[in-house]
């Protein structure tokens, strides 16, 4: 492998919306986007005009001047992708979730044990700035200790991912859609230990479900996801804190998301610190708890999860 040049420079990995949002958001931290990989067409990145076009990662990975990864692609590829820039000794920036299985995830995770680079995954509601905030004052003491979560999460048919109707590829509305509140709750009451779940009737990606989370701590979710408004709906989202002590709940504030990920894993970068702010085993258990949940949906049985890998 060879030297990484000074400074940074980065990769993204994705051709769609993801993709668009994290070269906004390296241009935001003023790091070049020095690639755009995508298999079968350029993308279009206006934020990062200089880049040059790679059809695969190895390409870009020759690059000894690009030393960041974003990877921005469909679910199924996240694991290969982040596994292959990990042992390129790159840092590597990945999409939630963190893989379609949880054999996956555990891989990604193993070769992040093993390689010099920082991973994150790029769970962003936990930057958004009202989410942040929230966050900042529990654990400051505004709610005592936490014992339940609220969420809801509540949108319009996502349209131009037509990929997301298949379960196979996406995981499905639970697994793409409602993992953001679930990573939420879990940040908030720890390792979960069991869920059930409902899905109301209705075709295609997003029709409602609804979930119940239990926790080691002794702490409870409940959370709706709903991905099928009409088009036009606005999308709303809520979360609310209830500890022993009193409640807390989100505001809406201003910000950029995505530029504030970008910084704060910059910054792990630049210290060599894990990214407590979004740590790898918490994306795993967001993924363990989706997958359960999808399981309970089906079965109409509460679900036990296995306890965490030491």
């Amino acid at each position: 492998m060879s030297e990484l040049v000074a400074g940074h420079g980065a990769i993204v990995v994705g051709a769609g919306r993801m993709g668009r949002a994290h070269a906004e958001a390296w241009a935001a931290c003023g790091v070049p986007v020095r690639w755009a990989v995508s298999p079968r067409r350029r993308p279009d990145l206006p934020a990062a005009p200089g880049a040059r076009w790679a059809a695969s990662l190895d390409e870009a990975l020759a690059d000894p001047a690009a030393d960041i990864v974003s990877i921005c692609t469909p679910t199924p590829t996240h694991a290969d992708l982040a596994v292959q820039a990990l042992a390129a000794g790159r840092h590597v920036l990945l999409e939630k979730p963190i893989a379609l299985t949880l054999a996956d995830a555990e891989r990604v995770a193993d070769a992040a044990r093993r390689a010099p680079g920082v991973l994150m995954v790029a769970h962003v509601v936990r930057f958004f700035p009202g989410y942040a905030a929230l966050a900042e004052r529990v654990a400051a003491g505004s709610v005592g200790r936490p014992r339940a979560v609220l969420g809801s999460r509540l949108s319009a048919a996502p349209e131009g991912y037509e990929w997301l109707e298949d379960e196979s590829q996406s995981g499905g509305m639970i697994v793409d859609f409602a993992i953001h509140d679930v990573d939420q709750a879990g940040s908030y009451l720890g390792e979960p230990v069991a869920v059930t779940a409902v899905r109301a009737p209705g075709p295609g990606f997003g029709a409602p479900a609804a979930l119940t989370v239990e926790y080691a701590s002794g702490g409870v979710a409940q959370l709706l996801a709903v991905s099928d408004l009409p088009a036009g709906a606005p999308f709303r989202t809520t979360l609310e804190i209830v500890g022993d002590r009193g409640t807390d709940a989100v505001a809406d504030l201003p910000g950029d998301p995505f530029a504030a990920q970008a910084r704060y894993f910059l910054d792990c970068v630049e210290s060599g610190a894990e990214p407590v702010r979004a740590p790898v085993a918490a994306a795993i258990d967001a993924l363990r708890v989706c997958l359960a949940a999808r399981e309970s949906a089906a079965s109409g049985a509460r679900v036990e999860l296995a306890r965490r890998r030491a």
